[in-house]
């Protein structure tokens, strides 16, 4: 924050006022450009994290954003300074258009001699200039939320999820494990096939002897329903 701006408790202050329907007196620093020391109305405190300019502030007619380095708390009774408006255009005579000089009023030339063509007229102001309109600051857009999806293995089941950013777009579901192998098999990381494979062969293998187990008692079981057949 540059040197003279609002700090941390002075925005919590602001952001009371604000809160309570009061607009907050503010003057404006040296880093605020050729509108320093002038005196403005905070009229609300827009999001930090979209622009460094986000502090609403009303100064004559208009209600311009500016970061905190370019404000400090107006001293208190400071009367506010009038913004004078831009000077209004002088009606154009005959001979030709006006012309508006910002400068102080030089000394009375002497009366120009009569011609059959007049000179075009010259005003002269002395009238401050109109305060220059800060040019904002381009909004930075917010990245989106990142995705991320699990493919994880326990307790003998594959399961997928899939969230972006704190939001779960899918629970963990089960899948099969030929599926789970499919998926691995798009994603071009060294290792993480194999362990795959490996998880997969030793379930096969797993279930093969299951299988044989269960050949066995039923071999078992037929051979006593002949036996039982027989002695019927």
């Amino acid at each position: 924050m540059a040197a003279g701006g609002l700090t941390a408790e002075e925005l919590q202050q602001i952001r009371d006022a604000l809160a309570a329907g009061r607009k907050p007196r503010v003057q404006f620093t040296e880093s605020a450009g050729q509108i320093s020391g002038q005196i403005g109305q905070v009229v609300s405190l827009e999001d930090p994290a979209v622009s460094d300019e986000w502090v609403v502030v009303k100064f004559g007619r208009d209600e311009l954003p500016f970061s905190p380095g370019d404000l400090r708390i107006a001293p208190k009774g400071l009367p506010p300074k009038k913004v004078a408006p831009p000077p209004e255009p002088a009606a154009p005579v005959l001979s030709g258009p006006e012309f508006l000089i910002d400068k102080p009023a030089p000394p009375k030339p002497p009366a120009p001699r009569k011609s059959s063509e007049e000179a075009p007229a010259v005003k002269e102001s002395n009238e401050p200039a109109a305060p220059v309109r800060k040019a904002a600051r381009p909004v930075k857009a917010k990245p989106s939320p990142s995705l991320t999806v699990t493919l994880a293995y326990g307790d003998g089941e594959w399961t997928v999820a899939a969230n972006q950013g704190a939001k779960a777009l899918a629970r963990p579901y089960v899948i099969r494990p030929a599926e789970a192998l499919k998926m691995v098999s798009l994603v071009d990381v060294p290792g993480v096939q194999e362990a795959v494979e490996q998880i997969v062969a030793a379930e096969r293998a797993e279930a093969e002897q299951q299988a044989q187990r269960l050949r066995a008692e039923l071999a078992e079981v037929e051979a006593r329903l002949a036996e039982l057949g027989e002695a019927g």
